[in-house]
């Protein structure tokens, strides 16, 4: 029997017997179910990973799918096709720093297991594009269809994203601070921070919390934007079930994850391990590049790119790579200097990826450090327990060996002593987490990571988080808001001291005076003296910038002029925000003499009082608004209000809240909480997390802000891990925003689709087994499942199937003409919704094996082909079990009498398994594709006569 097709049909060679078999191949675009919670957060669940990893990605096509396009066009350096003329600074530095071909390169370096992951992930993506395009009216706006992803594109997004996290461009800034103000002056503005840095991390052991288990909370501060930078998800498959906070167009939880037995984040490092070479070029008279090395002059690679310019003519880059690394700035051989940037990834070929499926499977901490290992880019603090109670505190990637002078500046490319030492790595610290007080903090402060940076953020942060952690020996996932929003603003101190003390003030600015010294240094939304504070401040750094000390960075030929460096770099070199951020340490021990410092804060209270005097300061939270970057800031998001756009908030840049604005330049805020999260490991289901605007990217669905007034004031969303409080959503249909615990309610999930999920279909058997779940066989869809069933069918385990050297297309014609059969059927058992086998039926009267054995009445066939992603080996017990719902769906009619298989007569392991539960072997019959071993199951053998 040939799954119920004769010899002359496509598929000839019988599927015999009952087979339990490992995954891969094909079964990763088999069958998957997507599922929302009441804010549209999707919880994806698949029968294995390749499969699970296609979910991800098909998912993140419908509900971002411009922000996908936009990240696809940003690490090509193609931008400026759709977006214009101001997008051609980024695309010219894409293209110069060759991240495509980085990602290429190290998408070639990836484990196997690993590259068909991504590619799952990939492939899914494609699939969804089109119809998450349709859905999103960025599209329309700019006239555009979405692209086509490539393998190694999650590769290239990652990069893309992460390229500038260490800040290579400051070492420029503190070139021109050398030149300008004298080599001892050249960290003068470091002050431990760029202030912009804000990610927050905490873990207390099980003897702070209300439980007795680890509490792990926290949140990335990163410039939002709008689709969020993080995607809420659940991935669940019989590996691993995990939720976490997802990158769009990465597949896995690279950054904050619970996995149910151990939970991890992640704060930025500071670590440097980027390097900037000044490179001598020429030209050769065929017009390519020389560079000079340590070994003397030599070819270098280059060749010209176009960039496409949407209203504008086409611009040209030439790409020049020398053996530090591509030139990203200057380059022209013989007109100044060139600088080149030489990081890990484009050195070794490694990106860290293949760590990203065992984040998934990891059930330990030991299984997390382990994995962590491999980690390459960027550079991160890592803190993570589990339910054992074991803890880390490490950092996690790639910082090359080399002088300390690299870490500080731009270095002579010719010079050997600047060089990487090959194939050495800095070796990482780490160290257990619950320390005496059972609390671990990482807010980017100098601290575990010291021996792998320059500058780090002001220990404010990780003091306040220890002392509000320190107060209390009960904590719970519901107190944990009062940690992520406190706005006390400790880098106040120096500025108000000075004020305490400037001599000469006027009546106004006496009150403005003892009205800020009893100000309680909150920047609290509703408070007006964190408005004063911060008019203050903004004067202050003018004044700082107007004085003599500094007008060597700060005056007409400041680096922010310089046409020395590309545009894009511009804002690392802008005098102005560097004194904002720098204002602590330049007002305590900076290049002004006390008395002038004195002076300068004198001259601004009263310049405030004034001002305060004729227009009354508002609320902080009027003034402290979010101001989230958009690829396409003029399309109207969805005729929401400005308040729902852009909220007003608390905090400051050095504030736990660190909604972080730029002193001296502008109050609107474009970088803070990226997300927050807390990780319980008592229950998981008491864990919560909230972002900035929604689960959706799609303007106008109903998940697209839903949660912005709740990260606004600090609320937190519950993590769902039931997935009965969860409802299904036919994939393939139901826009990503429609969510509801009543499908019946909602019109675009009423109309049943032409191929639906295998476990939206009607089942034909519904059975709850104890210990093992509720198998429920739907009727196969050929078109639908054919990639689940070629998946299958083609293992080398499924090799007694006789389909191994089929295609997909003729596996569906098989199951088509099954379908066309009224005396065969085709089914899929779905374990707990999963597909978990096939199982055939057919009347061996209407079959080719009916010529081969005498017939009786009631005699009724069957096979059985056990999935991938479980069997015998995984779970003991499953094929029995899966067996007992087969068999109990066959005898539910009383016209079979008797069960009839045919396995192969080689396949011991199947008919050792028959005589198991009853069956009574026959004779071996021939049939054209193989020789078979009949065997029956009656009635009376069971009990049931």
């Amino acid at each position: 029997m040939t799954a119920g097709v004769d010899s002359e049909r496509p598929g000839a060679g019988a599927p015999g017997g009952s087979e339990a078999f490992p995954g891969g191949g094909e079964a990763s675009r088999g069958a998957f179910e997507v599922f929302r919670d009441d804010w549209g957060i999707p919880h994806l669940r698949a029968a294995d990973a390749l499969a699970l990893a296609r979910a991800q990605g098909y998912v993140t096509a419908l509900d971002r799918a411009w922000q996908l396009e936009t990240e696809r066009h940003r690490l090509l350096g193609t931008s400026a096709s759709r977006l214009g003329a101001e997008a051609v600074d980024w695309d010219r530095f894409v293209r110069r720093a060759r991240l495509a071909d980085t990602a290429r390169r190290c998408f070639g370096r990836l484990a196997p297991e690993t590259a068909a992951w991504v590619g799952a992930y990939v492939d899914g993506v494609n699939d969804g594009l089109a119809e998450g395009a349709a859905q999103a009216p960025e599209f329309a706006a700019v006239d555009l269809a979405p692209g086509r992803w490539e393998s190694w594109t999650p590769l290239g997004v990652w990069l893309s994203t992460h390229i500038l996290f260490a800040g290579f461009p400051t070492k420029l800034w503190r070139e021109e601070v050398a030149r300008r103000l004298g080599e001892d002056r050249m960290t003068l503005f470091a002050t431990d921070g760029p202030g912009t840095a804000g990610s927050n991390g905490w873990l207390l052991s099980g003897e702070r919390t209300a439980s007795g288990a680890p509490l792990l909370a926290g949140d990335p501060h990163r410039f939002i934007e709008a689709p969020g930078v993080y995607q809420q998800i659940r991935l669940a498959c019989p590996e691993f079930d995990v939720v976490g906070l997802a990158v769009p167009g990465i597949p896995g939880i690279a950054h904050f994850g619970h996995g149910g037995g151990v939970a991890w984040a992640i704060t930025n490092a500071m670590a440097d391990y980027q390097d900037l070479y000044r490179e001598q070029l020429r030209r050769t008279p065929d017009g390519g590049v020389e560079a000079l090395g340590p070994d003397g002059w030599y070819r270098a690679h280059a060749h010209t790119e176009t960039i496409e310019v949407a209203g504008a003519d086409p611009e040209t880059v030439e790409v020049i790579e020398t053996d530090r690394g591509p030139v990203i700035i200057g380059g022209d051989p013989g007109a100044g200097e060139a600088i080149s940037l030489r990081h890990p990834p484009r050195v070794t070929g490694e990106l860290g990826f293949d760590v990203l499926p065992a984040l998934l499977r990891a059930r330990t901490v030991d299984d997390l450090d382990t994995a962590l290992d491999r980690w390459v880019e960027p550079v991160n603090v890592v803190l993570a327990a589990d339910t054992a109670g074991a803890t880390l505190h490490r950092v996690a990637g790639h910082v090359p060996v080399r002088p300390y002078a690299n870490r500080l500046r731009v270095v002579p490319a010719e010079d050997p002593a600047y060089a990487w030492r090959d194939g050495e790595a800095v070796p990482l610290p780490r160290t257990e987490a619950d320390g005496p007080a059972g609390i671990a903090v990482m807010a980017n402060e100098r601290g575990l990571a010291a021996p792998l940076g320059v500058e780090f953020a002001p220990p404010h942060r990780a003091r306040r988080i220890r002392e509000l952690l320190g107060a209390r020996t009960d904590w719970s996932p519901a107190a944990m808001a009062a940690v992520h929003t406190d706005t006390r603003l400790a880098s106040s101190r120096p500025l108000l001291s000075l004020l305490a003390w400037a001599p000469g003030l006027g009546p106004a600015a006496e009150r403005l005076r003892d009205r800020l010294l009893r100000w309680d240094r909150h920047m609290d939304a509703d408070s007006t003296d964190a408005t004063l504070y911060a008019r203050l401040r903004t004067d202050v750094v003018h004044r700082l910038a107007g004085h003599p000390a500094l007008k060597g960075v700060t005056g007409a030929d400041d680096p922010w002029r310089s046409a020395a460096y590309p545009a894009l770099f511009r804002p690392w070199l802008a005098a102005v925000p560097r004194i904002g951020y720098a204002l602590e340490s330049l007002l305590t021990v900076g290049p002004l003499p006390y008395e002038d410092r004195l002076a300068v804060v004198a001259a601004s209270a009263e310049a405030v009082a004034a001002a305060a005097e004729e227009t009354p300061p508002g609320p902080w939270g009027e003034l402290h608004r979010l101001s989230p970057w958009q690829a396409l800031p003029d399309l109207v998001p969805d005729g929401s209000d400005a308040e729902a756009i852009r909220p007003g908030l608390a905090g400051d840049h050095d504030c736990v809240l660190s909604t972080s604005g730029v002193p001296g330049v502008t109050d609107l805020f474009a970088r803070g909480p990226a997300a927050r999260y807390v990780w319980d490991l008592a229950r998981r289901e008491d864990s919560r997390w909230v972002v900035p605007f929604g689960a959706s990217g799609v303007p106008g669905s109903a998940h697209h802000r839903d949660q912005t007034p709740l990260w606004a004031r600090g609320a937190l969303v519950p993590v769902v891990t039931d997935w009965d409080l969860l409802h299904r959503t036919p994939p393939h249909r139901t826009p990503p925003h429609r969510t509801s615990h009543h499908p019946e309610e909602t019109p675009a999930m009423t109309a049943v689709p032409e191929h639906v999920a295998p476990a939206l279909r009607p089942a034909v058997h519904e059975q709850k087994i104890e210990g093992f779940g509720t198998v429920r066989l739907v009727p196969v869809d050929p078109a639908a499942d054919a990639g689940l069933l070629h998946g299958w069918v083609t293992e080398e385990r499924a090799r007694f199937w006789g389909m191994a050297d089929r295609t997909r297309e003729q596996v569906r014609e098989i199951y088509e003409f099954v379908d066309s059969l009224p005396t065969h059927h085709a089914y899929l058992a779905l374990r707990d919704g999963v597909p978990a086998a096939l199982f055939q039926t057919y009347e061996p009267d209407a079959d080719p094996v009916g010529e081969c054995y005498d017939v009786q009445p009631g005699d009724f066939g069957v096979h059985l082909l056990i999935a991938p992603a479980e069997g015998e080996g995984a779970v003991k017990g499953y094929t029995d079990a899966l067996l007992t719902a087969f068999i109990a769906h066959v005898f539910s009619d009383p016209a079979h009498l008797r069960v009839v298989v045919e396995p192969d007569a080689r396949n011991e392991k199947a008919i050792a398994r028959m005589v198991r539960i009853g069956f009574e072997l026959g004779p071996e019959i021939r049939k054209p594709e193989k020789t078979a071993r009949l065997a029956f199951l009656t009635r009376a053998a069971l009990g049931l006569a």
